[in-house]
């Protein structure tokens, strides 16, 4: 004959429950629950102190600036210009505008006269002008610290 018995452990005790029963003997069988206890605590394991720090430094620049300038010059012309002659336009020769100018004048019949040209010139310079200014830049270090041996101890 034999017997089988269901084992429940109770959480915390160490538990001895029933027998197991063979035929002519009996064998006790302890069970044993087993508990963990979790603590957390907070560890210094160092870290790093970062340090920005910011110099001046004054600079000279010198870069080219473009100055343009314009001289005008009137040139007299002082011309009849024949019947059905087509007007003179604007017109460019290199760096000169040529712009004519008209007037109308009595003859014995009425003519465009060509009285003057107004000639623009342009011309370009280039000078460099030194400049003086400040530049800010940043540097940063970074340095380690060392764990406080305090919270190791506790």
């Amino acid at each position: 004959m034999s017997q089988t018995t269901v084992i429940t452990p109770i959480a915390g005790e160490p538990v001895v429950t029933h027998t197991t029963q063979l035929v002519g003997e009996e064998t006790i069988i302890p069970i044993i629950d087993e508990e963990i206890r979790l603590d957390k605590r907070v560890v210094d394991q160092g870290g790093v102190r970062i340090v920005k720090s910011v110099t001046n430094e004054d600079v000279t620049i010198e870069e080219p600036t473009i100055h343009e300038a314009a001289t005008v010059d009137r040139v007299a012309v002082n011309r009849l210009l024949e019947p059905g002659e087509e007007l003179p336009k604007s017109r460019r020769d290199g760096d000169t505008m040529i712009i004519p100018i008209f007037e109308e004048v009595v003859v014995t019949e009425k003519r465009m006269r060509l009285t003057e040209e107004i000639r623009i010139v342009l011309s370009r310079t280039e000078t460099v002008t030194p400049q003086s200014t400040t530049i800010r830049r940043e540097s940063v270090r970074i340095e380690p610290i060392a764990p406080s041996d305090d919270l190791l101890s506790k």
